[in-house]
């Protein structure tokens, strides 16, 4: 346990009504939570894909390697089917033991029941008819890809189809048809073992890509409008994979560095660089994006994980008694949690509006 909490400690990359806490406790004895709603007009829809890579070795266990997807999109109509969690059983009682882990501060193992969290996506729900822009959505080192729901939902609601991306191996924990992964990291990573973790997502955003065309969602997705966007390594992985793939035709990098080479990334297409004014890892983000046109935004009293769920999660962690002030600025900032919502949904979903016609 002891390697564990070292090594995710390590990590710089991270991997108006939001979370309700009520005062009737959940099945798992903590405080009852609630993802924050999407804005837009239309219900959302969920599936749950796996895919293999033939091509490719999963570069940390061997064997095939294996992704998990969650597909949200805009659903015609969503009586009679059901909200997915956020989480399944298994990934549930995964995740509390690694949360206080990959984030210190957060609640210890039995303090919260996160297999009670449901976002707002009806499992196979039927999908909006015509074509929608797709997105592909990469999260933060440590990270599974279930902490970008409340984002992903919100531009699904307003007509996108967003593809969420799991990469087994250094997400927390990953449940495939073949088992569950959980993080193989000891220790801080070092050059090559981040390079080898940014490496593979690239590749897994490359094969995504590729296998658009045959998810069970092809029919309803303009694969002539795609977008990437990701959190902090995630964020790395999307600008990367966009360079030299012209079937990419915008890319939203939510503080990422983009210094795996040494010398400047090129990026010939929109870029939108999101970053919070206090995460500690800004020297490096800024020079990093030093010689980049991209649009520059920037998140007012936040910080690094308040561009994921966290950014809800946390802020009422906090007023049940669960996480303490310090904790919380060190994850999310001091802000208001439902303005920083508001304005990550508004900024992210605007820069796609306008580079995906």
């Amino acid at each position: 346990m002891t390697s564990r909490r070292t090594l995710l400690k390590g990590t710089l990359f991270g991997s108006a009504a939001a979370l309700q806490p009520t005062a009737a406790p959940a099945s798992g004895g903590g405080p009852f939570l609630r993802l924050p709603a999407p804005t837009g007009p239309y219900p959302v829809g969920t599936q749950s894909v796996h895919l293999t890579d033939p091509a490719r070795t999963d570069p940390w266990v061997g064997g095939l390697r294996e992704l998990m997807l969650t597909v949200l999109y805009p659903a015609r109509s969503v009586r009679g089917f059901s909200r997915a969690p956020q989480l399944t059983p298994a990934e549930a009682g995964v995740f509390a033991e690694y949360a206080p882990l990959v984030h210190p501060g957060l609640p210890e193992p039995g303090a919260v029941d996160w297999g009670a969290v449901l976002t707002h996506g009806y499992v196979g729900a039927p999908p909006l008819p015509g074509r929608q822009p797709a997105l592909v959505y990469s999260p933060g080192g440590g990270d599974s890809r279930t902490l970008g729901t409340t984002l992903a939902e919100d531009l699904a609601s307003h007509g996108r189809v967003v593809v969420l991306v799991d990469h087994p191996g250094d997400a927390s924990q990953v449940e495939l048809p073949t088992g569950m992964r959980t993080t193989v990291l000891i220790g801080p990573p070092d050059p090559a073992t981040f390079r080898t973790m940014t490496d593979t997502r690239i590749a897994d955003l490359r094969l995504v890509l590729d296998r658009l065309g045959d998810l069970p969602l092809a029919p309803v997705m303009d694969l002539c409008r795609i977008g990437l966007y990701g959190h902090s390594a995630g964020g790395t992985a999307a600008v990367y994979a966009a360079r030299h793939d012209r079937r990419v035709g915008a890319v939203a990098n939510l503080e990422g560095c983009l210094d795996l080479n040494p010398t400047s990334v090129e990026v010939d297409r929109p870029l939108l660089l999101f970053r919070s004014d206090g995460f500690e890892g800004a020297a490096r983000i800024e020079s990093s994006w030093a010689s980049l046109p991209g649009r520059r935004v920037l998140l007012a009293d936040a910080n690094h994980w308040a561009f994921t769920d966290y950014g809800s999660l946390v802020a009422r962690l906090q007023t049940a008694g669960l996480v303490t002030a310090t904790a919380r600025a060190a994850l999310i900032g001091t802000g208001d949690p439902v303005v920083t919502l508001a304005e990550v949904r508004r900024r992210v979903g605007a820069f796609f509006a306008r580079h995906l016609l």
